[in-house]
């Protein structure tokens, strides 16, 4: 695995991804009743099971503090976690909303909502040092899902593993020495739009996890 951070997590004012700093500053100070903080993990870090999506959204986690709340991705995300055991309440799409995680934590490759959705390449790889505390948060760890190419490639980077070992595509599952990586196409407007992911085939993926912790 990569080398760790000291810090599991960024502080508020973070300072390590100047175009990101920029962007948070001009979003304080058009909402500042939003949270536009990096966003924290959610759930239990005794989870076995950690699912990494790529990066906060604008209106969505940037606005309510809590990854995936608030915006279409969340809708499915949590629709599918509820069904599959992996979480119990419901999702209104507020961090008060009682939702409650089961052996399961959701994190960002990117902490901190970027400009367009697109983090650059040198914003994932500085954040990246965050993912990889995450991991050595969670001592029970053994199945991680990928939403997306993006952050994909950063849970491979951060395992110390190589690209080249572990193509991604959705569907497909990895063995990442003691963990298990589960490819998802991203759950956003646009993939279920466009019928680039259907909601059977992401809940297919979660099935798969399921069967997995539970074998």
């Amino acid at each position: 695995m990569a080398k760790s951070s000291s810090k599991p997590a960024p502080g508020r004012d973070c300072p390590l991804c100047p175009r990101l700093v920029a962007f948070r500053n001009e979003a304080r100070a058009s909402y500042p009743d939003w949270h536009n903080a990096p966003v924290p993990s959610f759930g239990d870090s005794s989870a076995r099971l950690l699912i990494v999506g790529l990066a906060p959204g604008l209106r969505g986690a940037n606005r309510t503090g809590r990854p995936f709340t608030g915006d279409w991705a969340g809708d499915l995300l949590y629709e599918t976690l509820i069904e599959q055991g992996f979480a119990k309440g419901t999702y209104d799409e507020r961090p008060d909303d009682g939702l409650k995680l089961i052996d399961c934590r959701i994190t960002n490759a990117v902490r901190c909502v970027p400009p367009q959705n697109k983090p650059t390449p040198a914003e994932i790889n500085t954040c990246r040092t965050f993912l990889v505390s995450s991991f050595g948060e969670m001592k029970n760890l053994r199945a991680i899902v990928a939403l997306g190419r993006i952050a994909h490639e950063s849970v491979v980077r951060a395992l110390g593993s190589k690209l080249s070992a572990m193509p991604f595509a959705h569907g497909a599952v990895h063995e990442a020495g003691e963990f298990r990586l589960y490819d998802s196409y991203h759950c956003s407007r646009y993939n279920t739009n466009t019928g680039v992911l259907t909601p059977k085939m992401f809940k297919d993926v979660f099935k798969q996890v399921k069967k997995g912790l539970t074998a």
